[in-house]
């Protein structure tokens, strides 16, 4: 028979507790930070890949302990062009039980959108888009999976979290000057 020292068990429970308590407050999981060479992992595209006059590009600027990205420019729809994008493959599958993403924001007060791609995304005009307006003030945003639309008929209608292959932050569809910054990308 062994006497464990009742510090011990008391620490045991308070452990437990405060790990299940954490686990029942964590709803999904985080996709990027930007804290670890973000630059490695997230590409800048234009429309100038297929003739468009679009011009800009993504940084990740420390500021105050916090690494972000960050995407500026001029999106022009001349020449059949309209966006700029900053966008990375995810390393691995999102659970199946994931219902969105979530990423906290701020920009110039204009409308943005989120582009996903998934397994059954072939062609580079196929994605799954979702708008959101980025404010002046960092704000959480949390775009549903049944929210993202497809961009054609031969797409499913909602993307399956564990098919999504790819996240992209776009200004797209208008003539407009673009700033926006994302903190923090993850999944609820």
């Amino acid at each position: 028979e062994h006497n464990v020292p009742s510090n011990f068990v008391r620490i045991a429970i308070a452990s437990l507790l405060l790990w299940s308590t954490a686990t029942m407050a964590d709803d999904g999981g985080l996709i990027d930070d930007f804290k670890t060479q973000p630059e490695t992992r997230w590409e800048f595209i234009a429309d100038t890949v297929m003739g468009g006059i679009s011009t800009g590009n993504v940084t990740f600027p420390q500021v105050n302990g916090d690494r972000r990205a960050r995407m500026t420019g001029s999106v022009s729809t001349r020449n059949n062009g309209g966006f700029i994008q900053f966008r990375t493959k995810l390393p691995s599958p999102l659970p199946n039980t994931a219902r969105g993403l979530r990423f906290i924001v701020r920009g110039n007060n204009q409308r943005y959108f989120l582009h996903l791609r998934t397994g059954g995304t072939f062609l580079p005009w196929q994605y799954y888009q979702a708008g959101f307006e980025a404010k002046r003030e960092w704000k959480e945003v949390r775009v549903p999976f049944e929210d993202c639309k497809p961009s054609g008929t031969l797409l499913r209608a909602v993307p399956r979290p564990e098919s999504l292959k790819s996240v992209g932050f776009v200004a797209f569809g208008r003539n407009h000057e673009a700033e926006m910054e994302v903190l923090e990308v993850g999944y609820y």
